[in-house]
């Protein structure tokens, strides 16, 4: 794929971490995971977004994204990219309190520690101003009491950082807060969910019952309210972008290989239009995604949070219907070998479609687009 319009420093990030990834066997288990999301950090690759000054790359989401979307290019995609350097890194660089950027950061940036993010539940979905998690004052602490689902790696995390709600001394009404809990905190319990995705990140249920947390465990400003709240989306929308991006692209390299070598009446098959043209087409609907995915994360790294977010949430959505489009015609291309372990391609199907659902459906981006973009009467 081209990169006309990266520096040269970008294209030789690209490169590095395209070489590493594509040398590293693909990961399986959580281990082979874990051993990988080491590696790539001692190179500076997982906190290639996080500042200099707490034991960064000095970067932002653009390297990060680009970070992700070449190790999903080789098969090896790292899912908790997307929540612990981009979302919890993102928001306690801009946010936290210095002791809170002390304790996290080098720690994130190094791969020591991880963070998984805790926002959806049973009965929120997408409207995060339903969330019923709430944080009540008890002396100088709080108590955390509500249920999360759908959190990533929560086994593997050292904290998650949870969306509560607190009250509003003004008004009375409840507005979203971010606490980093410890996974050993009295009254935090999780439990897996059995999913058919075949993902070495598992998927959580969490309670959290009058979970007791010091006053520093707010990050943040307790007012902020959902300014910190997105100022971690959009990263999370954009890397999500990078993900169905870079797997879009391992599934069409796949079919792209075989439509060469596979020979049919004494021609190989990628010869035929009827071959050719759909992975032409799902190369164009790749280099469009990822060309809205730069432009995002270049808005969101400039600071423009309102930009960013209207661009963040295009290139997610373009991302996932590239990314699902190219994970069905390389398995076509393939034909019954597309369902064989052996191509590695039939595990994408379900993985393709989660980037349409998660972190936010595609419909609900329409929503977005429409009301906000093209100005039209909300629906909800």
């Amino acid at each position: 794929m081209t990169t006309l319009i990266e520096s040269e420093e970008h294209k030789a990030l690209r490169e590095a971490v395209a070489a590493f990834a594509n040398k590293h066997p693909r990961a399986t288990h959580s281990a082979d995971n874990r051993a990988f999301w080491q590696e790539a950090a001692k190179l500076g690759y997982i906190g290639v977004n996080l500042p200099e000054a707490h034991g960064g790359g000095g970067g932002g989401i653009t390297e990060l994204s680009l970070v992700l979307e070449e190790m999903g290019a080789a098969g090896n995609p790292l899912l908790m990219m997307i929540v612990s350097p981009a979302i919890c890194g993102t928001v306690i660089s801009r946010f936290g309190t210095e002791a809170q950027k002390r304790e996290w950061l080098p720690a994130l940036a190094d791969g020591s520690r991880l963070m998984a993010f805790g926002i959806t539940e049973p009965d929120a979905g997408s409207n995060s101003h339903r969330i019923t998690t709430t944080a009540r004052r008890d002396g100088t602490d709080w108590l955390l009491t509500g249920r999360k689902v759908f959190v990533s790696g929560v086994d593997i995390a050292d904290a998650t950082l949870v969306v509560g709600r607190t009250e509003d001394a003004r008004t009375g009404k409840l507005k979203p807060c971010l606490f980093i809990v410890p996974r050993d905190a009295e009254g935090f319990q999780r439990r897996p969910i059995d999913m058919e995705l075949n993902a070495v990140e598992k998927q959580f249920e969490l309670v959290l019952d009058d979970v007791r947390l010091p006053a520093d465990a707010l990050v943040g400003d307790e007012d902020a309210g959902l300014l910190q709240l997105f100022a971690g989306l959009n990263p999370e929308r954009i890397m999500t972008a990078a993900f169905a991006i870079g797997m879009g692209r391992h599934a069409l390299a796949r079919a792209v290989e075989y439509a060469r070598e596979r020979t049919v009446w004494n021609a190989p098959i990628g010869s035929h239009q009827a071959i050719a043209h759909p992975l032409a087409q799902a190369h164009i609907d790749l280099e469009l995604a990822r060309l809205m995915m730069q432009k995002a994360a270049h808005l969101y790294d400039a600071g423009d949070d309102m930009g960013a977010g209207e661009a963040a949430n295009m290139a997610k959505y373009a991302a996932a219907e590239a990314c699902v489009k190219a994970v069905d015609q390389a398995v076509h291309t393939l034909g019954g070998n597309g369902l064989t372990r052996e191509y590695g391609l039939a595990s994408l199907v379900t993985a393709a479609r989660v980037s349409r659902i998660a972190p936010v459906s595609r419909e609900m981006i329409l929503n977005y687009v429409s009301h906000q973009t093209l100005g039209l009467p909300k629906s909800y």
